[in-house]
């Protein structure tokens, strides 16, 4: 199955310069799945939330369409990566005890992934989609990163409006969940956060249409607000998180 692929061509920047998740959500998680045994990760990336999962989970299947991704992706002895579409696994049917999403599945055909989740999910499995959106900075850099946002706001791809929407308006299988609120944040120095944005799939399409890096232009600006750049500022994160769990019988 083809992919739309934003990310391959930047995989190892992708890797460094993305944000952590909060653990609290991993451990609600395990706690709502019927046991510990076995999570399906779809569009695991270069497996960033792959790690967390394996830490709560006995055996963690983490697949990527991106054979680039796959390949920057490290993880405990407990999971097994393999390059493959969100939409087909090869996982036995009611094999799995959760299947996760992290800022993935605006991506999806989200008709063919929810057919398999409901394929491979056991009786009272969890569905646990997730994603982050647009970087809350401290005051003093709130005009730093308004001009950034507004220069590349037009290279962003189309599906990047679900993440603005927290997608609101999909149609989930299975019942609903209640998630507790969750806080993703972060204390970085200048350097992180000019990476972060350099991971950008809208960056990087800047890039190729108009022969121009949008970080390196306003890096002066960040700079100047910043102060001193081995400082770290805190930064956040709306995160929003949509569970489901496969009606048990």
């Amino acid at each position: 199955m083809s992919f739309k692929d934003h990310f391959s061509a930047s995989a190892a920047d992708y890797a460094a310069a993305r944000p952590e998740y909060p653990q609290a959500l991993f451990q609600w998680i395990a706690s709502v799945a019927p046991s510990r045994g076995r999570a399906w990760e779809a569009g695991c990336g270069s497996g960033q939330a792959t790690r967390d999962l394996a830490a709560h989970f006995d055996a963690v299947y983490a697949t990527d369409p991106s054979a680039a991704q796959i390949a920057q992706a490290y993880a405990p002895d407990n999971v097994v990566f393999a390059v493959e579409a969100g939409e087909r696994c090869v996982l036995p049917a009611a094999s799995v005890d959760a299947v996760c999403v992290a800022q993935a599945l605006h991506w999806f055909d989200r008709a063919a992934f929810f057919a398999e989740c409901e394929r491979v999910l056991k009786l009272g499995g969890v569905l646990a989609a997730w994603g982050y959106q647009d970087i809350v900075v401290p005051p003093a850099l709130e005009a730093a990163n308004t001009a950034f946002q507004d220069e590349i706001r037009a290279y962003w791809p189309p599906e990047r409006r679900l993440i603005d929407e927290a997608y609101a308006d999909f149609d989930w299988p299975f019942a609903a969940l209640d998630p507790p609120a969750f806080a993703m944040q972060a204390d970085w120095p200048l350097s992180r956060l000019l990476a972060y944005f350099s991971s950008y799939s809208a960056v990087k399409q800047y890039r190729q249409a108009r022969g121009a890096d949008p970080v390196a232009a306003h890096a002066g600006a960040f700079a100047a607000a910043w102060g001193d750049a081995d400082a770290t500022q805190r930064l956040h994160w709306p995160l929003f998180v949509h569970a489901r769990r496969k009606n048990a019988g």
